[in-house]
């Protein structure tokens, strides 16, 4: 189990020192690498001060999209770093199908369980994820799996946040520095609704569609017969032209969706935790 940590204070060029510090002092490392900013930012700079004793790991399921495991892969090849897949089967979990507020925790507890092996197998010292100061404001039930698999948290043991590691990885010309957030397919599903790999796959393939539109950051929230489609607030108009609309409407409905809707505050981070915020303040 972790301690509690207290993140570094400096100017971000003391922060990244502090990083490179911390990492070379951990001696080998397997690093959960999902292929966004902040895991593609610690493999590379865990790369880059450890070498050969860096790993960086990706878990492939039903529960990842295809294109975000191919993306992971591409930019491992890119940057140079040692890489894996391994199958994860979260989604076989009766405990997370349940699909409650705490799947998270269920989710990275099968990854831990795998990478934890993995780990002691080959010798590396230390499990890390690219968890960062600003995760620790939103609802993770994944960091309490983390904490219980004993899992370090570099870039908040040095206090970088989302921005700072944004900027730190255009400085090291990183491909994802820009690259929009992500999460798992489960999280467009609402709670209590079971997960399955038919209701991810039908998912992945509906945002799949609004990407190739070039609708850059968007999610598809699942509610069985109704998609409801979230893209950031300045391409809603794009959306609802005839040309556009018509055809994502043919699309999604292709995929067995009754009714194709548009959220109208546009996309948000964790759009289906505000239920269970509404709930609170009923209590």
């Amino acid at each position: 189990m972790t301690q509690m940590i207290k993140p570094f204070v400096g100017t971000i060029e003391e922060k990244d020192k502090f990083l490179r510090t911390t990492i070379d002092e951990m001696g080998s490392m397997v690093t959960a690498f999902s292929g966004g900013v902040d895991s593609t930012f610690l493999a590379s700079v865990a790369n880059e001060v450890l070498g050969g004793r860096a790993l960086a790991v990706t878990a492939v399921s039903s529960s990842l999209a295809p294109s975000e495991s191919e993306s992971a892969l591409n930019v491992a090849r890119h940057v140079g770093f040692a890489h894996r897949l391994i199958a994860t089967d979260e989604v076989a979990r009766e405990d997370y199908q349940r699909n409650d507020p705490n799947r998270c925790f269920f989710c990275k507890d099968e990854l831990y369980t795998r990478l934890a092996q993995l780990a002691d197998v080959e010798g590396y010292d230390w499990l890390a994820n690219g968890t960062n100061v600003n995760d620790l404001s939103e609802m993770r039930p994944g960091l309490n799996a983390a904490r219980k698999y004993g899992v370090r948290t570099p870039l908040i043991e040095a206090g970088l946040g989302k921005d700072e590691i944004r900027v730190l990885s255009k400085k090291m010309n990183l491909p994802t520095w820009d690259k929009p957030a992500q999460a798992c397919l489960s999280s467009r599903i609402p709670y209590g609704t079971p997960v399955t790999t038919q209701a991810l796959s039908r998912i992945a393939r509906a945002e799949e569609c609004l990407r190739n539109l070039e609708f850059g950051q968007v999610r598809v929230r699942d509610y069985g017969v109704m998609a409801r489609i979230e893209v950031e607030v300045e391409n809603i108009p794009r959306l609802v032209q005839r040309d556009v609309r018509e055809l994502v409407t043919k699309q999604l409905k292709s995929l067995g969706y009754s009714y194709v809707t548009i959220d109208l505050e546009g996309f948000r981070t964790g759009s289906m935790n505000e239920v269970l915020a509404a709930i609170r303040l009923k209590q």
